[in-house]
């Protein structure tokens, strides 16, 4: 009688993957997300690569005002700010844009400054201020969303009516008043102090007015979630509040907190251009896209380059941002998946 021979080791049965493999795979069939993805990597890259620009290639000082400062265009030595013919004899019309990367490729603001070395830096403030509020957002809100969701009663209650009034104001209304109160004192919360001229304190702003635009989203998730029967079967055993949120919970909603990141990052770089286009955003010395704008506010019908270029650079960001968003949504959303098959 023989014996059957086992199985070889190529033909026994492959798991299949996981749900994360499984919304990698699909995100990285969606060619509009892919694109968007390598427009943002671009855009961060060349936004880091600010230091080597102006102090290598164009060999310039961003923040200090060169006035009666000169350039060499076509091989001729010409003034940054052309000189007025009355009065002081003071520059007043900047340079135009050269096209030469060692020489005011974007042309120069009223102060003398070179636009190009200026955006690149913009660009590392805005982005900076973008992710860091809106990952503060998130993480924030998906605490506060899970725990009102989950505890109910007086807790849902009182934090659902916080979530309220701030929901209740205009964003950037609220932004802007928040702003102009922090600028003056600044912000002391216990031993944590942030200086007005502090980077960190648009931050705390933004995220503080978005939270709810995460919260409430989770939190009505988190009702739904908690009448399931793993969660049920997880309270049945006796297992702590804080282990059921962390363990049951969590996991479930974190796929949705992940789609909201690149979303909220677009609205916080969108709302921190509007704060500091108004003066109460970003202060100097520090650039961002929006004070770029601000600064040539009065150069739009002489030199138009100095606000198009960072406006545009803010909507080809967004965009990005939000077409990103789109697919990574379509791939965490299993209905999504369905839909798509048939």
């Amino acid at each position: 009688m023989s014996r059957s021979s086992p199985l070889p080791a190529t033909t026994e049965a492959r798991r299949p993957p996981g749900p994360w493999r499984t919304a990698a795979a699909d995100l990285l069939h969606n060619r509009a997300a892919v694109a968007a993805a390598i427009v943002l990597l671009v855009v961060v890259a060349v936004c880091l690569c600010a230091p080597l620009y102006a102090h290598h290639i164009a060999d310039t000082d961003p923040f200090r005002s060169h006035v009666s400062g000169t350039t060499v265009v076509d091989g001729k030595t010409v003034p940054v700010l052309t000189p007025s013919s009355t009065g002081l004899g003071l520059g007043v019309t900047p340079i135009g844009p050269t096209w030469d990367p060692a020489h005011y490729f974007l042309g120069s603001d009223n102060q003398g400054r070179d636009v190009m070395a200026r955006l690149l830096y913009g660009g590392r403030t805005s982005l900076l201020i973008g992710v860091t509020a809106a990952l503060a957002t998130v993480a924030v809100g998906t605490a506060v969303g899970v725990v009102a969701g989950y505890a109910g009663g007086v807790v849902d209650a009182v934090i659902s009516r916080l979530l309220d009034v701030i929901w209740a104001f205009p964003v950037y209304l609220l932004a802007i008043c928040l702003s102009v109160v922090l600028l003056t004192n600044g912000l002391r919360l216990g031993p944590i102090t942030v200086d007005a001229g502090s980077l960190w304190l648009p931050v705390v702003i933004i995220a503080a007015i978005y939270v709810p635009y995460v919260a409430r989203p989770l939190r009505g998730q988190v009702l739904v979630l908690r009448n399931k029967e793993f969660v049920q079967a997880a309270v049945g055993s006796g297992a702590p509040a804080l282990r059921i949120m962390r363990r049951e919970l969590l996991p479930n909603v974190l796929p949705t907190a992940i789609v909201f990141l690149p979303l909220m990052t677009a609205l916080a770089m969108l709302t921190e251009s509007a704060l500091s286009f108004l003066s109460v955003g970003v202060q100097p010395p520090e650039a961002s896209w929006g004070t770029i704008i601000e600064d040539g506010l009065g150069l739009l019908y002489t030199r138009p380059s100095v606000t198009i270029a960072p406006g545009l650079l803010i909507a080809l960001t967004t965009v990005a941002l939000n077409v990103l968003g789109d697919g990574v949504r379509d791939a965490l959303d299993p209905s999504a998946r369905l839909r798509g098959g048939v």
